[in-house]
């Protein structure tokens, strides 16, 4: 039975792993962005509710693990867009 357990446990994870030992600003941002196709650092501070740092945090950890992508947003040089690549 606890392979069955194993098994379901390992089923959903993929990429997620990389996440699971993130802190809890990373994760929330995670899923907001597995929600969203792309979005800005302002634009997933508002969706979090989190304070721009604290997004800035969990954007770092997150391309740490490789599971966010990032690049220059076409209609202003000046933010950046980011993907989730899980």
């Amino acid at each position: 039975m606890s392979t069955h357990e194993t098994v379901s446990t390992d089923e959903p994870a993929d990429g997620w792993d990389a996440v699971r030992d993130l802190p809890p600003s990373a994760k929330l941002v995670a899923k907001v962005l597995d929600y969203n196709d792309t979005l800005t650092q302002s634009e997933l501070a508002e969706e979090t509710l989190l304070p721009p740092r604290t997004v800035r945090y969990a954007l770092n950890r997150l391309e740490d693990a490789g599971v966010v992508d990032s690049r220059f947003s076409f209609s202003d040089a000046r933010k950046r867009i980011y993907s989730l690549t899980i």
